[in-house]
């Protein structure tokens, strides 16, 4: 055999083992999941706000955790969500589980 038949040999070798996989199927989905509804999504601190804003739109925290670090980083804690500010801005917001 050529050694350029070889190669080709074994190209389609591997290319045919590639291109064969095992088929996964999912379980069929329970009637009640299947009609539950989504649980409403609440309303959070966008990236970006102003603490002024954040604090007019969704009132006080509950506690003001002060900054730290370099950059500042402080956070406001509410009951069902803890926002995060680089200074005055939210970076983030995270809600709580129930």
């Amino acid at each position: 055999m050529r050694p350029h038949h070889f190669i080709l040999s074994l190209l389609l070798a591997v290319g045919s083992t590639a291109a064969s996989g095992d088929e996964v199927q999912m379980p069929p989905a329970e009637p009640e999941a299947m009609s539950a509804q989504p649980a409403p999504q609440m309303e959070l601190p966008l990236r970006g706000m102003k603490m002024q804003q954040v604090e007019a739109r969704y009132g006080a925290p509950q506690e003001k955790i002060p900054a730290v670090g370099k950059p500042p980083i402080s956070r406001w804690i509410y009951a069902d969500y803890t926002v995060y500010f680089e200074g005055q801005y939210v970076i983030h917001t995270v809600s709580r589980r129930k």
